[in-house]
């Protein structure tokens, strides 16, 4: 059989395979890609195809990329997910052309030329930030009692452990770098706020919401309600993606 017969017998691609809804997740400091575990089956079961960015957390500009390389792949609408500082990726690179909305959890929104440390300057410092350890190179990590009793003091002892294990460390000069775009002045955002966050002052994040003129909703959760409320995470995410189709 030649190949003009195979490609005649080929089924074609829907309109609405191509179109559906695509969620991309973008994890924050001291973190990696599997900290959206527990929210991603819950959003393929809905249908959705899901993709977890792994940044390298050595740049602004090099996060930026990552997350720009995942989103050049994707043919559907995407919903541009961020945590903690993965909302100062999507920030910057929800400009994309295929972002439609974007969801801050419990995440930096920075207006445009603003950095973390802008936002944080008049707030007072949390208190995980006195568990933060640099090493010689500028790279930041969370100790273990940081992990476990202010970036995920909701979790078990079990999670946490893993979670410190598998921590991606982060250049301590990204907190200082401005972006230079702010895709939440054109595009809807939904954010999550964490009320017993000890991470990012949660008057701050209220703030933060109330700027970017946010569908809020607010949990009774640490820094990490992905992983200690994955369900409630996801339905604010699918309902950022239901909305694609008003």
């Amino acid at each position: 059989m030649g190949s003009t017969a195979l490609a005649s017998n080929a089924a074609p691609t829907s309109a609405s395979e191509v179109e559906k809804p695509v969620v991309v997740l973008v994890h924050g400091a001291f973190a990696d890609g599997s900290a959206w575990n527990k929210v991603i089956p819950l959003l393929q079961k809905e249908g959705l195809k899901v993709v977890s960015v792994q940044n390298p957390l050595t740049s602004l500009a090099d996060d930026v990329a990552a997350t720009r390389r995942a989103l050049d792949t994707q043919t559907g609408p995407v919903v541009l997910v961020g945590h903690s500082w993965g909302g100062v990726v999507i920030t910057e690179a929800g400009q994309h052309e295929h972002v439609k909305s974007l969801v801050y959890v419990a995440a930096f929104a920075p207006s445009e030329g603003q950095s973390v440390a802008d936002l944080s300057k008049d707030y007072p410092v949390p208190s995980g930030f006195a568990h933060i350890i640099a090493d010689k190179e500028g790279f930041l990590t969370l100790s273990l009692e940081g992990v476990a009793q202010h970036l995920a003091q909701d979790l078990p002892a079990d999670e946490t452990r893993l979670m410190a294990a598998t921590q991606g460390p982060v250049r301590g000069k990204n907190f200082e770098e401005k972006v230079s775009d702010a895709a939440w002045k054109t595009k809807p955002s939904w954010y999550i706020v964490s009320e017993q966050d000890r991470m990012i002052q949660p008057d701050l994040q209220k703030a933060m919401a109330k700027k970017i003129s946010a569908h809020v909703v607010s949990l009774p959760a640490g820094h990490t309600p992905q992983l200690s409320q994955p369900a409630e995470v996801a339905k604010v995410i699918l309902a950022a993606t239901a909305d694609l189709s008003k």
